[in-house]
């Protein structure tokens, strides 16, 4: 025990010796360079690649020293006579939508990406999005970001595989062809706000709560005042024409849906929104990727913000410590248990 407890404890010191040593330099090096705005960069990953090669391998493994021959000599075949012949391109985006659709900031760089270098006659663009949906002004920004695809007349495909609702279905409906798995979320064309309110507990406890406006609508419901009939009316007014604007929109990009059968709020499985109109064919993300790559070249396109020499640095000492620790436990546990 007299062992373990010095031995702990000499690791406890060279342990805090190594974390000071490393706070000062990440102090020095944050000191020597004068903070820059975060630049990002597009990364490429070829699809097309990945997929040739999972299919090679799987042949290699799998054919008979015939087949394996015969297939080879087909596929140098293939190989020499696409040479000359430039496939055309899809463009793979990826959106996993939070509820303040945040993440249009990384799709917008991607689309203008694109953009400045498609082939509107060749080249074309799927998107792979899941989302429940969120704030208003977000997700009609994101949907905004594909329109410019559309506007630029390249084809834009939506794979849903798990869930496209509220804003995730306003973006969703952008799309030239929108693709469903079976069992994904689809739908729920409508307008929630929910917000609680505290004005009794406070009279209850004798606590004043204050709100000077200018405007007699500047604010309608609230957490702390008292709510009256008039807040609650005009409230419900803004709610309900942020629900017109959200069936216009729908309605423009899907002029053939029947807009008060499927405007109602609810959300449907694949199967129903395929028969409702909602969705054009039913698949699963991976299926379309197989099919496109026979005559595509297929790219993921993602925009990345490269993190500082001194972010990084702290980054890999925090896993390190942590690594220490769990070591450090799992050593001390073990030699308990042994005993």
């Amino acid at each position: 025990m007299e062992f373990l407890y010095e031995y702990g404890l000499f690791l406890a010191k060279a342990l805090t010796f190594v974390i000071a040593i490393g706070a000062i330099i990440a102090l020095i090096a944050g000191a020597a360079h004068k903070p820059k705005p975060k630049r990002g960069e597009i990364e490429l990953d070829d699809i097309s690649e990945q997929l040739d090669t999972f299919k090679e391998s799987f042949l290699q493994g799998t054919l008979n020293k015939d087949a394996l021959k015969k297939h080879n000599k087909e596929q140098k075949r293939i190989a020499k006579e696409s040479e000359d012949k430039e496939k055309s391109k899809l463009y793979v985006l990826d959106f996993n939508g939070s509820m303040d659709a945040h993440e249009v900031s990384e799709l917008r760089e991607e689309i203008t990406a694109i953009l400045t270098i498609a082939n509107p006659e060749k080249d074309k663009v799927l998107l792979r999005l899941e989302s429940g949906g969120g704030v208003v002004h977000g997700y009609g920004l994101a949907a905004s970001q594909l329109q410019r695809i559309k506007d630029a007349g390249i084809n834009l495909t939506v794979c849903v595989d798990k869930v496209a609702a509220s804003g995730g279905y306003m973006m969703a409906c952008v799309a030239d062809k929108l693709i469903s798995a079976p069992f994904a979320i689809i739908g729920s064309i409508g307008v929630i706000a929910q917000i609680p309110n505290f004005n009794k507990i406070l009279k209850k406890n004798d606590i004043d709560f204050e709100q000077i406006t200018a405007g007699e609508f500047k604010r309608t419901l609230t957490i702390f005042g008292e709510n009256t009939d008039k807040a609650r009316e005009k409230f419900s007014d803004e709610i309900e024409e942020t629900h017109v604007l959200f069936k216009n929109f729908i309605n423009e990009q899907r002029p053939s849906l029947d807009l008060p059968l499927v405007a109602t709020g609810e959300h449907w499985f694949g199967t129903a929104a395929l028969e409702k109109g909602l969705v054009d064919e039913l698949s699963t993300s991976d299926d379309v990727l197989l099919k496109y790559n026979i005559e595509n070249q297929i790219y993921k396109v993602k925009f990345t913000i490269k993190k500082p020499l001194s972010e990084k640095f702290a980054i890999g000492l925090s896993s390190s410590v942590e690594r220490i620790f769990v070591s450090l436990y799992s050593k001390v546990r073990a030699s308990f248990i042994s005993k």
